[in-house]
């Protein structure tokens, strides 16, 4: 059984082939992927903290699991709050093939799922990039989105602005310029991408801001009280979702839809529609589009399976 550490999988999964990757698997018929696990497993008494387990398989091809942890007091700790690793197991036998790093795996996959959903949704020509939050998905969600619009101008912004300067200091390492924002709105406002990637428990972008033609990629959120856009955001923008029993279940969902805003024959589409073709994504140049994730389990077994198969492809030349 091999193991693949952060640095391995950097090595191996380029953002071109991910998001391939992940499109490659949303058109397998019998890819199958149930709801995620939830177990509250409080420590130190805090209701917050939980263990996730994230199966997916393709019959006959390959089974993984993610298993991931949330302790939110590990900020106080000098630690991660989430922390997690990833097994694959041949589809056939079902002998495990590989653990990996699994929040390596997990952020390249949730940013590359979020360019996906951008190659449809965003303008073509969309220019200016703004990422909300200074977390460690921060650089990612950079370099996905850039990997799938000619990206000039690039802003981060946080509460911190000595965290959004590291941010933009680990993207200059990949070659990317960036500078910090010191006025959320007005980033809102001149962004024509908005990828916000935080725990915020209350709304950060303001949807009366929002450009016509914008794009807004909400990552951050997964739970009823975590939200990271306003009512107007949901009110002015055509929206979209990963899945929809996981997005569902954010803030940034479940809070419009309980008070009207949203009905849910409004979340009409999901990434698979947008993958496959089924759903064109943006229809106009100046329509608002909301792409909001929760993260599902297929999309971490493209992950793995290619990184296998690249690092197997390479041990035989």
């Amino acid at each position: 059984m091999e193991f693949f550490d952060a640095a391995r999988l950097t090595e191996l999964l380029a953002w071109p082939e991910l998001i391939d990757s992940i499109s490659d698997i949303l058109h397998e018929p019998v890819a199958e992927s149930p709801e995620r696990h939830v177990h509250p497993v409080a420590a130190d008494g805090s209701d917050d903290d939980m263990l996730l387990l994230m199966p997916a398989w393709i019959p006959g091809q390959a089974i993984g699991v993610k298993m991931v942890t949330f302790f939110a007091s590990n900020t106080e700790r000098g630690l991660a709050n989430i922390n997690a690793s990833y097994v694959l197991m041949d589809g056939k036998t079902g002998v495990p093939l590989a653990v990996m790093d699994g929040e390596e795996l997990g952020s390249r996959r949730t940013m590359a799922a979020s360019a996906l959903a951008a190659r449809s949704l965003a303008r073509t020509d969309a220019r200016r990039l703004l990422v909300v939050g200074t977390g460690q998905l921060s650089p990612f969600a950079v370099a996905a989105h850039c990997a799938v619009r000619s990206i000039t101008h690039v802003e981060v912004w946080g509460r911190d602005e000595a965290k959004a300067a590291d941010v933009v200091r680990h993207v200059a390492a990949l070659g990317i310029e960036a500078t910090t924002s010191a006025d959320l709105d007005a980033s809102v406002a001149g962004a024509d991408i908005i990828s916000s990637v935080t725990s915020a428990g209350s709304p950060l972008i303001k949807g009366d801001l929002l450009q016509p033609g914008t794009h807004l990629d909400l990552v951050g959120s997964f739970k009823a009280d975590m939200r990271e856009s306003d009512d107007e955001c949901a009110r002015r923008a055509t929206v979209f979702v990963d899945t929809f029993e996981g997005a569902s279940l954010s803030g940034d969902i479940s809070q419009p839809l309980e008070v009207g805003i949203l009905s849910p024959a409004d979340l009409v589409v999901d990434l698979k529609a947008l993958a496959t073709g089924a759903h064109p994504g943006r229809v106009t140049e100046a329509e608002i589009t909301m792409y909001k994730s929760a993260g599902f389990a297929l999309e971490d077994l493209a992950a793995a399976r290619l990184a296998y198969r690249l690092a197997a492809a390479e041990s035989t030349r």
